[in-house]
Protein backbone atom coordinates (compact mmCIF):
# COMPACT_ATOMS: atom_id res chain seq x y z
CA UNK A 1 0.00 0.00 0.00
CA UNK A 2 1.13 3.54 -0.73
CA UNK A 3 -0.30 6.48 1.19
CA UNK A 4 0.45 10.04 0.11
CA UNK A 5 0.07 12.75 2.76
CA UNK A 6 -0.03 15.91 0.66
CA UNK A 7 -0.33 18.39 3.54
CA UNK A 8 1.13 18.42 7.02
CA UNK A 9 -0.64 16.37 9.69
CA UNK A 10 0.34 15.60 13.26
CA UNK A 11 3.26 13.26 13.99
CA UNK A 12 0.79 10.93 15.71
CA UNK A 13 -1.20 10.63 12.48
CA UNK A 14 1.91 9.81 10.47
CA UNK A 15 3.03 7.29 13.10
CA UNK A 16 -0.35 5.53 13.01
CA UNK A 17 0.01 4.84 9.29
CA UNK A 18 3.69 3.92 9.57
CA UNK A 19 2.80 1.16 12.04
CA UNK A 20 2.06 -0.91 8.96
CA UNK A 21 5.60 -1.97 8.07
CA UNK A 22 4.69 -2.98 4.52
CA UNK A 23 3.04 0.33 3.72
CA UNK A 24 4.87 3.17 2.00
CA UNK A 25 3.90 6.44 3.65
CA UNK A 26 5.00 9.66 1.94
CA UNK A 27 4.83 12.81 4.08
CA UNK A 28 4.18 16.31 2.74
CA UNK A 29 7.92 17.03 2.83
CA UNK A 30 8.63 13.99 0.67
CA UNK A 31 5.89 14.87 -1.82
CA UNK A 32 7.74 18.14 -2.50
CA UNK A 33 5.56 19.52 -5.29
CA UNK A 34 5.37 16.24 -7.22
CA UNK A 35 1.91 15.16 -6.09
CA UNK A 36 0.61 14.03 -9.48
CA UNK A 37 3.60 11.76 -10.03
CA UNK A 38 3.26 10.19 -6.59
CA UNK A 39 -0.47 9.57 -7.09
CA UNK A 40 0.14 7.41 -10.16
CA UNK A 41 0.60 4.33 -7.94
CA UNK A 42 -0.94 5.51 -4.66
CA UNK A 43 -3.76 3.76 -2.81
CA UNK A 44 -4.68 6.69 -0.55
CA UNK A 45 -4.36 10.47 -0.48
CA UNK A 46 -4.65 12.65 2.61
CA UNK A 47 -5.18 16.41 2.25
CA UNK A 48 -6.28 19.38 4.29
CA UNK A 49 -7.80 22.46 2.57
CA UNK A 50 -4.97 23.91 0.46
CA UNK A 51 -4.45 21.13 -2.08
CA UNK A 52 -6.98 21.23 -4.92
CA UNK A 53 -7.92 17.67 -5.82
CA UNK A 54 -9.14 18.20 -9.38
CA UNK A 55 -10.28 15.78 -12.06
CA UNK A 56 -6.97 16.37 -13.85
CA UNK A 57 -5.01 15.45 -10.72
CA UNK A 58 -7.04 12.26 -10.29
CA UNK A 59 -6.82 11.18 -13.93
CA UNK A 60 -3.47 9.31 -13.64
CA UNK A 61 -4.31 7.96 -10.15
CA UNK A 62 -5.43 4.55 -11.38
CA UNK A 63 -4.97 2.71 -8.05
CA UNK A 64 -6.35 5.40 -5.75
CA UNK A 65 -9.08 4.02 -3.48
CA UNK A 66 -9.63 6.71 -0.87
CA UNK A 67 -9.14 10.44 -0.30
CA UNK A 68 -9.06 11.53 3.32
CA UNK A 69 -9.82 15.18 4.12
CA UNK A 70 -8.41 16.24 7.50
CA UNK A 71 -11.24 18.64 8.27
CA UNK A 72 -14.86 19.10 7.31
CA UNK A 73 -15.26 21.05 4.07
CA UNK A 74 -14.60 19.09 0.88
CA UNK A 75 -15.02 21.92 -1.64
CA UNK A 76 -11.34 21.53 -2.59
CA UNK A 77 -12.08 17.99 -3.86
CA UNK A 78 -13.84 17.21 -7.13
CA UNK A 79 -16.39 14.79 -5.71
CA UNK A 80 -17.91 13.97 -9.09
CA UNK A 81 -14.53 12.99 -10.53
CA UNK A 82 -13.65 10.95 -7.44
CA UNK A 83 -16.99 9.14 -7.48
CA UNK A 84 -16.69 8.30 -11.18
CA UNK A 85 -13.33 6.67 -10.46
CA UNK A 86 -14.75 4.71 -7.51
CA UNK A 87 -12.72 6.67 -4.95
CA UNK A 88 -14.24 7.05 -1.49
CA UNK A 89 -13.92 10.57 -0.05
CA UNK A 90 -13.96 10.86 3.74
CA UNK A 91 -13.80 13.85 6.07
CA UNK A 92 -13.62 14.32 9.84
CA UNK A 93 -16.78 16.05 11.05
CA UNK A 94 -16.73 16.83 14.73
CA UNK A 95 -12.99 16.62 15.30
CA UNK A 96 -12.68 20.41 15.31
CA UNK A 97 -16.21 21.24 16.46
CA UNK A 98 -15.17 22.59 19.86
CA UNK A 99 -12.45 24.74 18.31
CA UNK A 100 -14.87 26.31 15.82
CA UNK A 101 -17.55 26.80 18.48
CA UNK A 102 -15.08 28.53 20.80
CA UNK A 103 -13.87 30.80 17.99
CA UNK A 104 -17.48 31.65 17.17
CA UNK A 105 -17.99 32.72 20.75
CA UNK A 106 -14.73 34.64 20.82
CA UNK A 107 -15.93 36.65 17.83
CA UNK A 108 -19.38 37.12 19.33
CA UNK A 109 -17.90 38.48 22.56
CA UNK A 110 -15.50 40.69 20.62
CA UNK A 111 -18.46 42.20 18.76
CA UNK A 112 -20.52 42.67 21.91
CA UNK A 113 -17.71 44.38 23.85
CA UNK A 114 -15.93 46.20 20.98
CA UNK A 115 -12.71 44.42 21.95
CA UNK A 116 -10.74 45.05 18.75
CA UNK A 117 -11.50 48.77 18.74
CA UNK A 118 -10.84 49.01 22.48
CA UNK A 119 -7.43 47.42 22.03
CA UNK A 120 -6.52 49.72 19.12
CA UNK A 121 -7.63 52.90 20.92
CA UNK A 122 -5.85 52.00 24.15
CA UNK A 123 -2.60 51.28 22.29
CA UNK A 124 -2.99 54.66 20.56
CA UNK A 125 -3.14 56.38 23.95
CA UNK A 126 -6.88 57.10 23.85
CA UNK A 127 -8.79 56.20 27.04
CA UNK A 128 -12.32 56.18 25.57
CA UNK A 129 -14.51 54.31 28.03
CA UNK A 130 -17.82 55.95 27.02
CA UNK A 131 -17.63 55.15 23.32
CA UNK A 132 -16.73 51.54 24.10
CA UNK A 133 -19.80 50.67 26.16
CA UNK A 134 -20.83 47.17 25.13
CA UNK A 135 -23.77 44.86 25.63
CA UNK A 136 -24.21 41.55 27.43
CA UNK A 137 -24.95 38.28 25.69
CA UNK A 138 -27.28 37.29 28.51
CA UNK A 139 -30.89 37.64 27.44
CA UNK A 140 -30.04 38.08 23.77
CA UNK A 141 -31.31 35.75 21.05
CA UNK A 142 -28.78 33.70 19.12
CA UNK A 143 -29.92 32.48 15.73
CA UNK A 144 -28.11 29.42 14.38
CA UNK A 145 -28.28 28.26 10.78
CA UNK A 146 -27.25 24.60 10.91
CA UNK A 147 -27.31 22.34 13.97
CA UNK A 148 -24.58 19.90 13.06
CA UNK A 149 -21.74 19.15 15.44
CA UNK A 150 -20.47 22.74 15.47
CA UNK A 151 -23.92 24.28 15.67
CA UNK A 152 -24.80 22.06 18.63
CA UNK A 153 -21.58 23.03 20.45
CA UNK A 154 -22.38 26.70 19.87
CA UNK A 155 -25.94 26.21 21.14
CA UNK A 156 -24.72 24.54 24.34
CA UNK A 157 -22.40 27.44 25.08
CA UNK A 158 -25.08 30.00 24.29
CA UNK A 159 -27.43 28.45 26.83
CA UNK A 160 -24.71 28.65 29.49
CA UNK A 161 -24.33 32.36 28.69
CA UNK A 162 -28.06 32.83 29.30
CA UNK A 163 -28.97 33.36 25.65
CA UNK A 164 -32.17 32.30 23.96
CA UNK A 165 -31.40 30.00 21.03
CA UNK A 166 -33.47 29.74 17.87
CA UNK A 167 -32.22 27.58 15.02
CA UNK A 168 -32.99 26.18 11.61
CA UNK A 169 -31.98 22.68 10.59
CA UNK A 170 -34.39 20.43 8.68
CA UNK A 171 -32.56 17.30 9.84
CA UNK A 172 -32.80 17.88 13.61
CA UNK A 173 -35.82 16.57 15.50
CA UNK A 174 -37.86 18.73 17.83
CA UNK A 175 -37.11 16.24 20.64
CA UNK A 176 -33.35 16.73 20.34
CA UNK A 177 -33.76 20.50 20.08
CA UNK A 178 -36.05 20.63 23.10
CA UNK A 179 -33.54 18.71 25.23
CA UNK A 180 -30.95 21.39 24.47
CA UNK A 181 -33.33 24.28 25.00
CA UNK A 182 -33.37 25.22 21.31
CA UNK A 183 -36.42 26.51 19.45
CA UNK A 184 -36.59 25.21 15.88
CA UNK A 185 -37.93 27.61 13.27
CA UNK A 186 -37.82 28.51 9.60
CA UNK A 187 -34.84 30.45 8.28
CA UNK A 188 -36.94 33.58 7.90
CA UNK A 189 -38.04 33.30 11.54
CA UNK A 190 -34.43 32.86 12.63
CA UNK A 191 -33.36 35.92 10.65
CA UNK A 192 -36.12 38.05 12.17
CA UNK A 193 -35.53 36.98 15.78
CA UNK A 194 -31.73 36.91 16.05
CA UNK A 195 -29.66 39.53 17.82
CA UNK A 196 -26.70 37.45 16.69
CA UNK A 197 -26.85 35.15 13.67
CA UNK A 198 -24.17 32.50 13.26
CA UNK A 199 -23.75 30.23 10.23
CA UNK A 200 -22.84 26.55 10.56
CA UNK A 201 -24.04 24.94 7.34
CA UNK A 202 -22.04 23.23 4.64
CA UNK A 203 -21.50 24.82 1.25
CA UNK A 204 -23.95 23.39 -1.28
CA UNK A 205 -25.74 24.83 -4.33
CA UNK A 206 -28.68 25.48 -2.00
CA UNK A 207 -26.69 27.36 0.67
CA UNK A 208 -24.33 29.30 -1.60
CA UNK A 209 -25.18 32.99 -1.25
CA UNK A 210 -27.89 32.30 1.32
CA UNK A 211 -27.01 35.53 3.15
CA UNK A 212 -27.92 37.97 0.39
CA UNK A 213 -29.64 41.36 0.36
CA UNK A 214 -33.07 39.77 0.80
CA UNK A 215 -31.98 37.70 3.80
CA UNK A 216 -30.18 40.64 5.40
CA UNK A 217 -33.28 42.81 5.02
CA UNK A 218 -35.20 40.26 7.12
CA UNK A 219 -32.76 40.60 10.03
CA UNK A 220 -33.60 42.98 12.84
CA UNK A 221 -31.90 46.39 12.85
CA UNK A 222 -28.75 46.33 14.97
CA UNK A 223 -28.20 42.58 14.68
CA UNK A 224 -24.75 41.07 14.20
CA UNK A 225 -23.57 38.27 11.90
CA UNK A 226 -20.84 35.69 12.55
CA UNK A 227 -19.54 33.37 9.82
CA UNK A 228 -17.03 30.65 10.68
CA UNK A 229 -18.37 28.21 8.06
CA UNK A 230 -17.73 29.04 4.40
CA UNK A 231 -17.21 32.43 2.78
CA UNK A 232 -19.43 31.60 -0.18
CA UNK A 233 -22.47 31.45 2.09
CA UNK A 234 -22.45 35.26 2.22
CA UNK A 235 -22.75 37.79 -0.57
CA UNK A 236 -20.03 40.13 0.68
CA UNK A 237 -21.21 43.22 -1.22
CA UNK A 238 -24.71 42.90 0.24
CA UNK A 239 -23.33 42.41 3.76
CA UNK A 240 -21.04 45.42 3.37
CA UNK A 241 -23.99 47.58 2.34
CA UNK A 242 -26.06 46.40 5.33
CA UNK A 243 -23.16 47.30 7.62
CA UNK A 244 -22.52 50.71 6.01
CA UNK A 245 -26.20 51.64 6.21
CA UNK A 246 -26.37 50.74 9.90
CA UNK A 247 -28.99 48.04 9.38
CA UNK A 248 -26.52 45.59 10.91
CA UNK A 249 -24.38 46.74 13.83
CA UNK A 250 -21.45 44.48 13.07
CA UNK A 251 -20.11 41.30 11.57
CA UNK A 252 -17.28 38.90 12.35
CA UNK A 253 -15.97 36.67 9.59
CA UNK A 254 -13.36 33.95 9.64
CA UNK A 255 -13.96 33.00 6.01
CA UNK A 256 -14.17 34.84 2.70
CA UNK A 257 -15.39 34.16 -0.82
CA UNK A 258 -11.78 34.48 -1.98
CA UNK A 259 -9.00 33.38 0.35
CA UNK A 260 -6.84 35.19 1.07
CA UNK A 261 -9.20 38.09 0.30
CA UNK A 262 -7.77 40.59 -2.18
CA UNK A 263 -10.66 42.99 -2.64
CA UNK A 264 -13.34 42.14 -0.08
CA UNK A 265 -15.43 45.23 0.77
CA UNK A 266 -15.71 43.92 4.34
CA UNK A 267 -12.08 44.66 5.13
CA UNK A 268 -12.63 48.41 4.72
CA UNK A 269 -15.30 48.57 7.44
CA UNK A 270 -14.60 49.38 11.09
CA UNK A 271 -17.59 47.37 12.31
CA UNK A 272 -16.16 44.14 10.87
CA UNK A 273 -13.83 41.78 12.70
CA UNK A 274 -11.85 39.55 10.36
CA UNK A 275 -9.70 36.51 11.06
CA UNK A 276 -7.79 34.37 8.51
CA UNK A 277 -9.80 31.12 8.49
CA UNK A 278 -8.45 29.97 11.85
CA UNK A 279 -11.63 28.86 13.63
CA UNK A 280 -10.60 25.22 13.53
CA UNK A 281 -6.91 25.93 14.04
CA UNK A 282 -6.16 24.94 17.59
CA UNK A 283 -3.38 22.56 18.50
CA UNK A 284 -5.89 20.09 19.87
CA UNK A 285 -8.18 20.25 16.83
CA UNK A 286 -5.39 19.92 14.30
CA UNK A 287 -4.02 16.88 16.08
CA UNK A 288 -7.50 15.40 16.29
CA UNK A 289 -8.45 15.84 12.62
CA UNK A 290 -5.11 14.46 11.43
CA UNK A 291 -5.26 11.42 13.68
CA UNK A 292 -8.92 10.75 12.91
CA UNK A 293 -8.46 10.82 9.13
CA UNK A 294 -5.35 8.63 9.39
CA UNK A 295 -7.37 6.12 11.42
CA UNK A 296 -10.26 6.19 8.94
CA UNK A 297 -7.95 5.69 5.96
CA UNK A 298 -6.16 2.85 7.74
CA UNK A 299 -9.43 1.12 8.63
CA UNK A 300 -10.61 1.42 5.05
CA UNK A 301 -7.43 0.05 3.50
CA UNK A 302 -7.13 -2.82 6.00
CA UNK A 303 -10.75 -3.79 6.58
CA UNK A 304 -12.94 -1.95 4.08
CA UNK A 305 -14.61 0.06 6.85
CA UNK A 306 -16.03 3.32 5.48
CA UNK A 307 -16.44 6.11 8.04
CA UNK A 308 -17.65 9.67 7.42
CA UNK A 309 -17.75 9.23 3.65
CA UNK A 310 -19.33 12.07 1.70
CA UNK A 311 -19.83 10.31 -1.66
CA UNK A 312 -20.62 6.71 -0.67
CA UNK A 313 -22.59 5.18 2.23
CA UNK A 314 -20.63 4.73 5.44
CA UNK A 315 -20.14 1.14 6.62
CA UNK A 316 -19.20 0.29 10.22
CA UNK A 317 -16.78 -2.47 11.19
CA UNK A 318 -19.63 -4.78 12.27
CA UNK A 319 -21.63 -4.08 9.11
CA UNK A 320 -18.60 -4.77 6.95
CA UNK A 321 -18.00 -8.10 8.70
CA UNK A 322 -21.55 -9.15 7.81
CA UNK A 323 -21.23 -7.91 4.23
CA UNK A 324 -17.76 -9.28 3.51
CA UNK A 325 -18.82 -12.72 2.17
CA UNK A 326 -21.16 -11.03 -0.30
CA UNK A 327 -18.46 -8.55 -1.33
CA UNK A 328 -16.05 -11.42 -2.01
CA UNK A 329 -18.74 -13.22 -4.02
CA UNK A 330 -19.46 -10.08 -6.06
CA UNK A 331 -15.75 -9.61 -6.78
CA UNK A 332 -15.44 -13.22 -7.94
CA UNK A 333 -18.51 -12.97 -10.14
CA UNK A 334 -17.19 -9.73 -11.59
CA UNK A 335 -13.90 -11.35 -12.51
CA UNK A 336 -15.46 -13.73 -15.06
Amino acid sequence: MKIVIAEKVSPAAEALLKEESRWEVLTSEQVDGKLAAHLANADALIVRSAVQVTAALLEPARKLRVIGRAGVGVDNIDLEAATKKGIAVMNTPGANAVAVAEHTFALMLALARHLCRADALTRAGRWEKKSLQGTELRGKTLGIAGLGRVGMEVARRARVFGMEVIAHDPFVSTTVARELGIKLASLDEVYAAADYLTLHVGLTPQTSGMINAAALAKMKKGARLINCARGELVEEAALAEALRSGHLAGAAVDVFTEEPPKSSPLLALENVIATPHIAGSTREAQEAVGYQIALQVKEYLKRGVIQNAVNVPSVSHDEYAQMQPYIVLAERLGSF
